[in-house]
């Protein structure tokens, strides 16, 4: 059995008081869902339908991760630019913490619906505001991401972003001579925003394409997000630092909303953050690309 009797008693609890009629649970098959949680499909009836969810769960110390991944799944849907899987609810058991959303069936991006992703991304970044940053921490992977508020969005980058994987990376005792240089990475980046000084937009956060798929109509849909208010460009580095995205998402995008000429180097330095957080993660050669990334960015400043 996938889930244990006690846990499928559990979910159905609370799918019943989330969604205020009796859910009972028919079956459960693993699924790919990442390598954080363990990830599910639930099938079940509800006022005498059939219904399936997706459904993470973990152990009750990563009850915070699923709150911070509802409440990012919620912002983004309220915009209406992107669907996204609906937060049905999340919390905790005896000795677990769980999160429940709506169930979608999902196919890798064709050119069409990557397309439609790029137009869709672009009206996502339409949804500003004057501060950067989130009202709440979350998290990108399994690290922390601070969110601070702030008016300035570089200062932001400096602190929330490049400074707090370097103090993570000192205390993982990665290469001292990497987080020296990095740090001055930190104090020199303002180079690259002098005459560039970006709205904050809501950002997915997390947009690789591991995170994107095709829905049955076609339609493009996005997921474990880690949201937060910030330059548009940093969403759009993230997509073409593991690829896999189709060409025709890039162009549709700019086509929507045309990038500034300084974006390839600003890429870059956006990049190093999930390289960094993938150096802390995981080590081995994600630490030598952090190395590198870092030396070419110095070098864009000399």
């Amino acid at each position: 059995m996938h889930l244990d009797a006690a846990l499928r008693t559990s979910l159905a609890s609370a799918l019943t008081d989330a969604l205020e009629e009796v859910v009972t649970i028919t079956d459960a098959s693993a699924v790919s869902g990442g390598c954080i949680h363990r990830a599910s499909r639930i099938d079940g009836e509800a006022s005498g339908e059939k219904r399936a969810w997706f459904v993470k769960v973990n152990t009750e110390e990563h009850a915070a991760m699923f709150a911070a991944e509802a409440d990012g799944l919620a912002a983004l849907a309220k915009t209406g630019a992107v669907r996204v899987p609906k937060p049905i609810t999340h919390g905790r058991g005896e000795d677990h913490a769980y999160l429940i959303l709506e169930w979608l069936d999902l196919a890798p991006l064709s050119p069409a619906s990557g397309a439609a992703l790029g137009v869709a991304l672009a009206q996502l970044h339409r949804t500003t505001v004057v501060r950067c940053g989130w009202p709440r921490d979350n998290f990108i992977g399994s690290s922390p991401q601070v969110n601070d508020q702030d008016n300035d969005w570089v200062r932001f980058w400096k602190l929330n972003r490049l400074h707090a994987q370097l103090r993570l990376a000192a205390h993982n005792k990665l290469p001292s001579k990497m987080i020296h240089r990095g740090e001055r990475l930190v104090t020199d980046c303002d180079a690259f925003f002098t005459s560039y000084r970006p709205i904050p937009s809501l950002l997915h956060g997390d947009l690789w394409s591991g995170n994107a798929s095709e829905l049955a109509d076609g339609a493009p849909a996005v997921f474990d997000p880690a949201v937060y208010h910030g330059d548009r460009e940093a969403d759009l580095a993230m997509t073409e630092l593991f690829g896999g995205f189709p060409p025709d998402f890039k162009a549709a995008y700019r086509n929507a909303w045309p990038l500034d000429d300084g974006y390839p180097v600003r890429r870059d330095l956006y990049n190093l953050y999930h390289v960094l957080n993938h150096a802390n993660l995981f080590g081995g050669n994600y630490v030598r690309d952090a190395e590198q990334r870092v030396e070419r960015l110095l070098a864009e400043i000399r």
